[in-house]
């Protein structure tokens, strides 16, 4: 007796033990119909790719979300829809979208950007942007008259922001009392620039004329420029390095491609 208790009790112990997988890789089971945790899985990847984190607050919330696509699905398949041309034109062209992004994905992964590749772009960087940087302060308006009754002004002791604020015709720099903040001379147009270098700190210039109208120049300060650390841009330069590793692979293959 005791011995068919005791393999009644193992033989239903071995039971449990092989259905227990079965259960444990499925998430739920709606209307009779298992649904995966790999969906759950799947979904939280996406949302982790998107930058965001997962909680286990948002874990409940994809559970949930993939068991009413669940629902939703098995009533859609009820109705008929998988078989109607709009939905398999929309398959198609999700599949085409999907394949892409893993081509893309993949091809990233097999051509990554390299330091070496990252500290030539920064170096080209440093070259084209060393220098000094001035900080200047403008205003801007339509005819020269303007410009030479506000240099008048100056020169008799008004107040440059003040100036600037109610006369300028520049709306970014003129709220701020004509203040450019720091660039570097080659942001600016070219009479602009010419007539900048050219001020002694804290002098103000003749009026100058640009595309823009009539600018009456103040040069505040000179500095050599200030260039981020490679460190602190790295990631920026890499995804750029990227972004033209890709965009050069689907040029090459657009170009080695027959079209008729």
């Amino acid at each position: 007796m005791k011995k068919q208790l005791l393999s009644g009790l193992v033989a239903a112990a071995l039971t449990g033990a092989m259905a227990l997988p079965v259960h444990a890789q499925n998430l739920a089971i709606v209307n009779g119909k298992p649904v995966p945790k790999e969906r759950a899985e799947t979904l939280k990847q996406q949302v982790e790719r998107s930058g965001r984190k997962v909680t286990p607050e948002m874990e409940g919330q994809i559970k949930e979300e993939v068991i009413a696509r669940e629902i939703f699905l098995q009533e859609a398949q009820r109705r008929g829809l998988e078989a109607s041309p709009d939905y398999k034109a929309q398959m198609e062209l999700a599949r085409q979208t999907i394949l892409i992004r893993e081509l893309f994905a993949d091809e990233q992964k097999k051509n990554p950007v390299s330091d070496e590749e990252i500290k030539a772009e920064y170096d080209k960087f440093v070259a084209a942007n060393s220098g000094k940087e001035y900080k200047a302060s403008h205003i801007l308006v339509e005819k020269e008259d303007e410009a030479k009754a506000i240099l008048a002004e100056i020169k008799k002791g008004g107040k440059f922001e003040d100036i600037a604020k109610k006369k300028s015709k520049d709306p970014g720099s003129g709220a701020q009392g004509g203040n450019l903040d720091w660039a570097a001379p080659g942001s600016y147009v070219p009479e602009f620039t010419e007539a900048m270098v050219k001020l002694e700190k804290g002098k103000t210039s003749a009026p100058v004329k640009s595309q823009f109208g009539w600018h009456i120049i103040r040069l505040d300060d000179v500095r050599e420029a200030q260039l981020p650390k490679l460190e602190d841009v790295k990631p920026q330069v890499s995804q750029q390095l990227q972004q033209q590793k890709l965009a050069k692979f689907q040029e090459d293959l657009r170009a080695k491609a027959k079209v008729e």
